[in-house]
């Protein structure tokens, strides 16, 4: 398709010269008198490429430029002038526009500024796009973080990416579960192929067994024809139960019939389906107390672990939290149209501080609000959620961030060993280390 280019002047006998130049060159032409149906014309038509005269009764071309600017920043304007001078360019350029020609127009000009306007838009939507797929690729599979634990998950993924054995993911809600699940499908053999996340929590339970296999035309009512199950929908990809815990016990004999023996049958039906289905399952309880409890059962929990990932909450990890913040920034320029460019001192101190019980989810939900209400270039105390803010507890100033950090890890163990009376024993089990871990880091933050 030929590229479309939009002329705005209001003198006729120049508009529909260059219309006519262009058109014979092969692009496409549409032609508007005066600034208001241009903008009007360039917000409808779409063009590629604006013309558009510097001087004109109504609203001229510096103020065409700032509206196409708010409208569709990715559309290059080239201003039209009589008066070739340096404050002219100056003017133009100013204005967002990426070129500009002198009247009388000279063909050979006009086309060589034509071309390089629509390299540049090429160019500029090649990047967009090469941004956006990374964006997507580092939402869905990207761990931040270089806490050791975090780097132990990614130790883990590379290991049992390339198996298809059954995957068990625990941690709190927040944690990152999802994204870990689909780090180990993309790493593995089932890349291209279906990842299938189902939410457990979610699903009427009634409704499970045939969510999960499927079932045939009238097995029930309102089964008026056969319907695939996520079972199937998955195969030879992975599916992904989150919270699992929530499984009714009715199905969970069927769910490990088909890990197992890789078949089952629908709701209704009687014809066996065998299918190869990776199964990624997380949970954010217990589930070894469900099984004692007889909520879960001790055979299927056995059958989900054959590997165990567990994630950290975001409070065990705190020197995470500026990677996290960066990240998920930088995501959030790109949906909410901000150009945030971090947060200051005094609001990272109180995003390092809080208790996080929402963890990474959290973190990004009040990132978004703040991002939403800030108006400079940086989020500050002001422009967080009043009671995180005002739940600062910092026992120091320093504005270097790894001081900032070790001083508020001396404070927090200090507290927890305060609350079970200095057994160390016990609060390294609340801090979920092992006591020669306590030991060292206790010694570390002391020196």
């Amino acid at each position: 398709m030929s590229a479309r280019i939009l002329i705005i002047d209001d003198e006729d006998i120049l508009r529909e010269d260059l219309a006519a130049l262009l058109r014979d060159e092969g692009y496409s032409c549409r032609t508007a008198s005066d600034g208001e149906e241009g903008v009007r014309l360039a917000e409808d038509e779409e063009p590629d490429v604006v013309l558009c005269d510097l001087v004109m009764p109504g609203i001229g071309g510096v103020e065409v430029v700032n509206r196409l600017a708010a409208a569709r920043p990715e559309l290059p304007v080239i201003l039209i002038t009589a008066h070739g001078t340096m404050e002219t360019a100056l003017e133009a350029f100013r204005a967002g526009a990426v070129d500009y020609l002198l009247k009388p127009v000279l063909p050979q000009d006009l086309i060589v500024k034509i071309r390089r306007c629509l390299e540049h838009r090429r160019l500029l939507m090649e990047v967009r796009h090469l941004r956006r797929e990374v964006s997507d690729l580092s939402t869905g599979t990207r761990l931040i973080g270089e806490h050791p634990s975090i780097a132990k998950v990614r130790e883990l993924i590379q290991r049992v990416a390339s198996t298809d054995s059954t995957i068990l993911i625990t941690g709190e809600s927040g944690t990152g579960k999802e994204v870990v699940a689909r780090a180990i499908h993309e790493a593995g053999p089932g890349t291209g192929r279906p990842f299938v996340p189902l939410n457990c929590a979610s699903l009427p339970r009634e409704l499970f067994e045939s969510e999960l296999f499927g079932h045939m035309r009238g097995a029930f009512t309102g089964a008026v024809r056969d319907k695939p199950g996520q079972f199937e929908l998955a195969a030879g990809g992975t599916l992904f139960l989150d919270e699992i815990g929530e499984l009714p016990p009715e199905v969970q004999p069927k769910l490990l019939r088909a890990i197992e023996q890789k078949e089952f049958t629908r709701v209704g039906g009687t014809r066996t389906v065998e299918v190869r289905t990776r199964v990624v399952a997380s949970t954010n309880r217990e589930l070894k107390s469900e099984v004692a409890e007889g909520r879960f059962r001790e055979d299927l929990w056995y059958r989900l672990r054959v590997v165990e990932i567990d994630l950290l909450p975001l409070r065990e990890r705190r020197d995470d939290i500026p990677l996290l913040v960066e990240h998920f920034v930088s995501r959030l320029n790109g949906r909410l149209k901000r150009r945030v460019l971090g947060v200051d001192r005094p609001a990272m101190r109180v995003l390092m501080s809080a208790s996080w019980r929402g963890n990474a989810r959290e973190l990004e939900n009040v990132l978004e609000r703040a991002m939403i209400f800030a108006d400079g270039d940086f989020i500050g105390i002001g422009d967080l959620p009043a009671e995180l803010a005002g739940s600062l507890h910092c026992p120091t100033q320093s504005d270097d961030l790894r001081t900032a950090v070790r001083a508020y890890e001396r404070e927090h163990i200090r507290q927890v060993l305060a609350s079970v009376d200095g057994n160390k024993e016990e609060a390294a089990r609340r801090l979920g280390v092992n006591a020669s871990t306590l030991y060292r880091r206790l010694k570390g933050l002391d020196d």
